[in-house]
């Protein structure tokens, strides 16, 4: 028998369903403030469908990504639990920073973040179109 999507997860079920051990999702609750299942008396977890979206999203940011907790921790400091939770908006790794006013958000496909090259390479070469301007008036 499954449980309902709207039911309450063992610490071992949480463990089976994202498909890491459960001393991995404890210590996580060390390095991530923004993980807070239920406890109940005697301590045992509940994560309730919430908190897995949130495990769900560190996962794939550790694990899929390539990111670090610090990198994660800095993440959520700069653009909130949103962008950890939301598949869209995620960033690819290397992937460049949107512009302000841009969407923000990175196309995802079945595997993952779809990452447009040519665009990235567009990106790069004016960055660095501007850096050449900018070392030229500053006479470096």
């Amino acid at each position: 028998m499954t449980k309902s999507p709207d039911a309450f997860r063992t610490i071992s079920e949480a463990s089976d369903e994202l498909g890491v051990p459960q001393h991995v999702l404890r210590f996580w609750e060390t390095k991530f403030t923004f993980i807070k299942p239920m406890k109940r008396a005697g301590g045992r977890r509940l994560y309730r469908p919430a908190d897995i979206a949130v495990l769900q999203g560190v996962r794939s940011l550790l694990h899929e990504d390539g990111m670090t907790i610090r990198g994660v921790q800095k993440l959520y400091r700069e653009q909130g639990l949103a962008r950890i939770v939301g598949q869209e908006g995620r960033p690819a790794v290397g992937a460049v920073p949107a512009a302000p006013g841009g969407s923000g958000s990175v196309p995802t496909g079945a595997s993952g973040p779809v990452v447009d090259v040519a665009r990235l390479k567009a990106a790069l070469a004016t960055v660095e179109a501007a850096k050449r301007r900018l070392d030229a008036a500053l006479g470096t």
